[in-house]
């Protein structure tokens, strides 16, 4: 039983772009690639149909890119804070201890 051949998209863009130029006929590419013409008929198709997607893409990653930038800001600030916020905890049970004892987590009702 034969294995059905597989193309990198690379191959086929190359192939389309070729056909494209029309420089050789789709026959001669064809016969020269061993392919048979509808299939790089299909493969033009497709590609003309998905080529506004190249241009698409690249104004999506833009966007995606300058979100991801702000979250990442975001969450610096936030783990700024949080280490801020650790400090001050820190130096309160500190000082709560020197002022109350061993026992200050009763004397302030400290559930932590």
């Amino acid at each position: 039983m034969n294995k059905r051949r597989e193309f990198s998209a690379e191959y086929k863009a190359r192939i389309v772009l070729e056909v494209l130029k029309e420089e050789k006929t789709l026959g001669e590419i064809a016969s020269r690639e061993g392919i048979n013409p509808n299939q790089i008929n299909n493969w033009r198709r497709e590609f003309q149909e998905n080529a506004s997607r190249v241009f698409a893409k690249n104004k999506l990653e833009k966007e995606a890119g300058r979100k991801i930038q702000e979250l990442e800001a975001k969450e610096k600030a936030y783990q700024a804070k949080v280490g801020q916020l650790t400090l001050e905890v820190d130096f309160l049970k500190e000082c709560s201890r020197k002022i109350h004892g061993d026992g200050w987590k009763d004397v302030i009702g400290y559930k932590g």
